[in-house]
């Protein structure tokens, strides 16, 4: 098979270069990707338990409690008791890390525009239908 007849190829080296150029966007704030992507969700929605957290980014546990560490060791958020359940924490952006969220919501969604201006609007939303189709019909196996 062609590579450029593979699909798994094709999204490898599409994931990779997304990756790459947000990665590049985000550097100036001295975060990865990924923590800025989560940066982004507490912005969205703050005061979140881990497992809520987990679901909204689709990272496993053990990826997610490494990306917390992180995130708080740089006083960019910080872990409480959820009153609601104690056997759960919650997480809570700092005023620090509200600032910075707000940056890298501002510079993820300059990325999204740079990445895709190449794309006309309906191409746009055929594109992320057709990600959220595959993304679908794989996890159904």
């Amino acid at each position: 098979m062609k590579p450029e007849d593979c699909i798994f190829f094709q999204l490898s080296k599409a994931n990779q270069a997304g990756s790459r150029f947000l990665g590049q966007k985000v550097s100036e704030l001295g975060i990865t990707p990924v923590q800025a992507l989560v940066l982004g969700f507490l912005k969205d929605q703050d005061r979140v338990t881990s497992g809520e957290l987990g679901k909204r980014t689709e990272l496993d546990s053990a990826t997610l409690t490494g990306i917390i560490d992180r995130l708080e060791a740089a006083q960019l958020i910080e872990r409480h008791g959820n009153p609601n359940d104690r056997r759960s924490i919650q997480v809570h952006l700092t005023e620090k890390g509200t600032s910075l969220a707000d940056s890298a919501v501002r510079l993820i969604a300059e990325a999204n525009r740079q990445f895709m201006k190449i794309l006309a609007d309906r191409e746009k939303g055929e594109l992320l239908a057709l990600i959220r189709k595959l993304r679908e019909q794989a996890s159904r196996g």
